[in-house]
């Protein structure tokens, strides 16, 4: 196993800031230019508080001297550069343009679309005026990031900070909505996140298997299990492995806020006969070492099966501990991205739309795809209502997306369910192959995943419908896809996600495989196979406009047969009627699963005609304030 340590600077010292690696001069605090009146006058930042932060739940003040760390202040890009961030994008999409491909380090993004030097130093005197330390300065100038105590927080953004009693775990947040004085409001991209309300791990364990993988079509249906070489048979990457082609060279980031046993990645590989290919290890900032079996099940389900889907790529997982303010998985994704880290990212988290700092992640990969990299995130596994809490057996708050993956820069990869059970002797064979403990025959008919009601859980389908804020990017088009332009819709691809076939893995130190289902396996499986388009063709970006243009030349005649078209199904929820699938694009399982030989063969072809446009949160929609929703 290798380890890499990444620290944020920590400097308390006027006239001094950091930003991308480099020292930043800006005014000490003594010669700070005297300001009007109204320049400081309090603005109220709406939307800062988070759903779950309810007057019923408060548990009265938190400690005025305990520690809050890591907190993000969101910044703005400069006047215009959402304009020429669009045309960036597409010119880096087009192959007569001299910017093909042409990706962004994080320093020259920065330079090229965020604020300037004095502006960033505005904010960092503030801040340092109030008694924060400056933690970091982003790279590509998005972010500022910050630790001070609960008395610290409250003075400056004039808020209270409160514990809250949700589901019957005791939560820290500001309690009203913050404000920021003018002068540095003008400059915020958003809310800073004061809470600790966590996005949540997207898998389902189904019981292990009794004993080592068995002949599967004579058991039952509820008795198969997907071992590495059986996705490969299934997906159709056979025939790239057997060609050299398993990812090497490409760079997959997990991004985690636990540590994990590196010996059941190893005991996975083993098993399942794959070469051995230890994890690296990303600490940013302190080890928080194995903070629960669920997180570490996680964290390994996506390690194993991006690594087993592209054996030859290097997979880093990127840990940051989570503190009272920060969302590890939201500092995990920071590092990847401000460090160009890797080629492509796998997030297996979900968090209501409604939050505010999910606006954060928007940024986070539209700059992501500017430097080349390819993000995946799971669309959800509660079907159509994204924003139910993990216990809730009936969808009551309407239909809502991930926020994490609604951006129009990432893959959202939703879920399937294999249609095997009707005749399992076609798909299953009798015996394992002694050494991949593989059985499948060949591709299995899926439909939409959805098991709700069942085993699973009470909402356990496939993440899918219409984002609140982000309008439909240039590239989103083709048969199936809604007409309306006000909306950018997910998932855009699926794959299997269904516990009735649950993927196997080894977790928490234990010799036993376990199964999961959830789109949290879907994603970082799909990682691995964009893992074998870098391998080809190198870095990608945003691979979504290559997608939907393979997708229309398809289903629109005459094109290669790249995806398998997901027909059946729906990803209605108790509570709450959802999307059915239909030819082509559907807001349940997008574009389909993929042949994966197909998509590799035929992923350099004919250029997409257009790529991804910037899209900003739609001017006309505010987040809602009045809406109320419980989130784990």
């Amino acid at each position: 196993m290798m380890k890499r340590t990444g620290e944020g600077v920590s400097r308390r010292q006027s006239g001094i800031a950091i930003l991308g690696g480099a020292l930043l001069f800006v005014p000490a605090l003594s010669a700070v230019t005297a300001l009007a009146p109204s320049d400081e006058a309090p603005l109220v930042i709406s939307g800062s508080v988070p759903p779950p932060a309810r007057p019923e739940f408060d548990r009265g003040p938190a400690d005025l001297d305990a520690p809050m760390e890591r907190m993000i202040l969101p910044l703005k890009r400069r006047e215009g550069a959402d304009a020429e961030i669009e045309s960036l994008l597409i010119r880096q999409q087009d192959p007569v343009s001299p910017d093909y491909h042409r990706w962004l380090t994080p320093e020259e993004f920065g330079r090229r679309f965020g604020l300037s030097d004095d502006q960033v130093g505005e904010v960092v005197v503030w801040l340092s005026r109030h008694g924060f330390r400056i933690d970091s300065v982003g790279r590509g100038r998005g972010w500022i990031q910050f630790s001070g105590t609960v008395r610290e927080v409250e003075e400056a953004f004039q808020t209270a900070i409160r514990r809250f009693e949700v589901n019957g775990q005791l939560r820290q947040s500001n309690a009203f909505e913050i404000s920021l004085p003018v002068r540095i409001a003008r400059w915020a991209a958003g809310p800073v996140p004061l809470h600790n309300f966590r996005s949540r791990p997207l898998h389902h364990r189904r019981p292990a298997p009794s004993e080592a993988p068995r002949p599967l079509y004579n058991s039952g249906s509820s008795n198969h299990y997907l071992a590495p070489g059986d996705f490969s048979r299934i997906y159709n990457a056979t025939p790239l492995a057997a060609a050299g082609v398993d990812g090497s060279g490409a760079k997959i980031a997990v991004v985690g806020r636990t540590n994990i046993h590196v010996s059941d990645v190893q005991r996975f590989r083993t098993f399942f006969g794959l070469a051995a290919n230890d994890p690296v290890i990303v600490l940013n900032g302190k080890d928080p070492g194995v903070v629960s079996a669920d997180e570490e099940s996680e964290a390994e389900l996506d390690i194993e099966w991006s690594g087993a889907v592209a054996p030859g790529a290097e997979i880093d997982l990127v840990i940051t501990a989570d503190t009272d303010t920060t969302d590890g998985v939201t500092d995990s994704a920071k590092y990847v991205v401000d460090n160009n880290l890797t080629s492509i990212i796998t997030v297996s988290f979900g968090l209501c739309e409604m939050f505010p700092e999910t606006a954060i992640y928007n940024a986070l990969w539209s700059q992501a795809a500017a430097q080349g990299i390819s993000v995946f995130v799971a669309s959800g596994d509660d079907g159509v209502a994204g924003c139910e809490d993990a216990g809730a057996t009936v969808a009551k708050l309407g239909p809502w997306v991930n926020g994490l993956c609604s951006s129009p820069s990432d893959v959202c990869v939703g879920g399937t369910q294999f249609l095997d059970t009707d005749n399992p002797t076609s798909y299953w064979g009798a015996t394992n192959d002694p050494t991949t403990k593989a059985s499948a025959l060949t591709y299995i008919p899926e439909k939409v995943w959805n098991e709700s009601g069942g085993s699973c859980g009470p909402l356990c389908a496939s993440g899918g419908g219409a984002s609140t804020f982000y309008p439909r990017p240039s590239w989103q088009v083709g048969p199936g896809v809604p007409s309306d332009v006000t909306h950018r819709y997910v998932p855009d691809v699926s794959l299997a996600a269904a516990t009735h076939v649950g993927y196997l893995t080894f977790t928490n130190n234990s010799p036993t495989l376990t199964a999961f289902g959830g789109t949290s396996v879907s994603s970082p499986a799909f990682a691995g196979i964009m893992a074998l388009v870098v391998q080809r063709f190198g870095r990608q970006g945003n691979p979504n406009p290559r997608l939907y243009q393979l997708a229309a030349a398809q289903f629109g005649g005459g094109g290669p047969a790249v995806f398998h078209d997901i027909t059946q199904g729906d990803n209605s929820v108790p509570g709450a009627t959802g999307f059915s699938a239909g030819v082509a694009y559907d807001q349940a399982t997008g574009l389909g699963s993929v042949d994966v030989n197909a998509l590799v063969a035929n992923w350099a072809g004919t250029p997409p005609v257009s790529a991804q446009r910037s899209s900003p949160i739609k001017s006309s929609t505010t987040r809602p304030g009045a809406r109320t929703v419980r989130f784990h």
